[in-house]
């Protein structure tokens, strides 16, 4: 199968709009087996995804090796793979990101992924005082030079930080959480990351699932899920958990959505294609733990566009519910 292709940035190459996030196979949304994972990686690469997102951290290297492991099972043509450093720091503090640490947490990524040559690192959600320390970014043009990463870009949780970053011009990639309950980075940042030729990956693009429709308030999830330990932010940004949004008020949001969705497509790739339709964004990754969930992301790319009344609905509801509770936070 094939997917439609976006370019990604000023890099030179094209990635499939639906990319496959490796979060949930590594670690913190409940168990996955090591076959089901591997499992899942194929089902995404099958259905024409060639863009997979990891971190050093996603099971302390689990979901790094699975992936190295899955495209040496499949040899031919190697999917563009992204990977984060940073938070393998403890305490995670600015002080940290040194040039040695980065490059020792670059060189397992490298180690963990089977690759001399990392295709994308991004700094990992960094504390905001990094995207004021020109020196961070040196080192990574350095490490760029010498070959052991062919680019790189940052994860951030806020818009302004987005806005700083690609202020740097080595930056080639901004990852920021995109979704229709989390509008606001399309107001400021998305039109000066498109003038700039910056790529955009849109993560958690379900809401932590909320947007697969899927949920209700009898919803429970395992001990080692974040759904169940980071709903406040106990562990790390609340926003990355439900996308910061009161679980109630989003299952309300949910039902005011349903009515929308197009016979014949699910609520998640609804929720996909709706992200989409920003052709500022380069490819978005939803997180899959069973080989169907990853066919099922593949197929909203088959979608028609959505209706300038269907994207007015969902701004409507977004300003009126939503907004409220996390436009002023990230």
């Amino acid at each position: 199968m094939t997917l439609s292709t976006r370019p990604f940035g000023h890099s030179g190459r094209d990635v499939s709009g639906i990319g496959f996030g490796a979060w949930a196979i590594g670690g913190s949304w409940g168990d996955v087996s090591e076959a089901d994972a591997k499992a899942t990686i194929h089902a995404a690469l099958d259905s024409g995804v060639t863009f997979l997102d990891t971190a050093d951290v996603y099971g302390d290297g689990r979901s790094e090796r699975l992936i190295r492991d899955v495209l040496a099972e499949r040899g031919g043509p190697r999917p563009f793979v992204a990977t984060k450093a940073g938070r393998r720091l403890s305490p995670h503090v600015a002080e940290g990101y040194t040039a040695a640490n980065l490059e020792a947490f670059i060189d397992r990524s490298r180690a963990n992924l089977g690759m001399d040559c990392l295709d994308l690192v991004q700094l990992h959600c960094p504390p905001t005082d990094i995207f004021y320390r020109a020196e961070v970014f040196d080192a990574l043009d350095d490490l760029k030079s010498r070959g052991k990463i062919a680019a790189y870009g940052v994860s951030v949780e806020k818009v302004e930080e987005a806005l700083k970053a690609i202020e740097f011009p080595g930056v080639v990639s901004v990852q920021i959480i995109y979704n229709i309950f989390r509008q606001r980075p399309e107001r400021l940042f998305f039109p000066e990351a498109k003038r700039r030729g910056i790529a955009v990956i849109a993560r958690v693009p379900l809401a932590s699932g909320l947007l697969s429709g899927k949920m209700s308030a009898a919803s429970t999830f395992a001990a080692d899920d974040h759904r169940n330990f980071n709903r406040h932010g106990e562990s790390f940004d609340m926003g990355e958990t439900f996308s910061g949004v009161p679980f109630d008020v989003a299952l309300e949001a949910v039902e005011a959505i349903r009515p929308l969705v197009p016979q014949g497509a699910t609520m998640a790739q609804f929720a996909l294609r709706w992200i989409l339709m920003q052709q500022a964004v380069t490819t978005v990754i939803p997180g899959a733990r069973r080989p169907d969930q990853a066919l099922s992301n593949a197929g909203a790319d088959a979608l028609a566009p959505l209706t300038d009344e269907t994207m007015v609905a969902l701004r409507d509801l977004y300003e009126e519910k939503i907004a409220p509770h996390v436009h002023h936070r990230w």
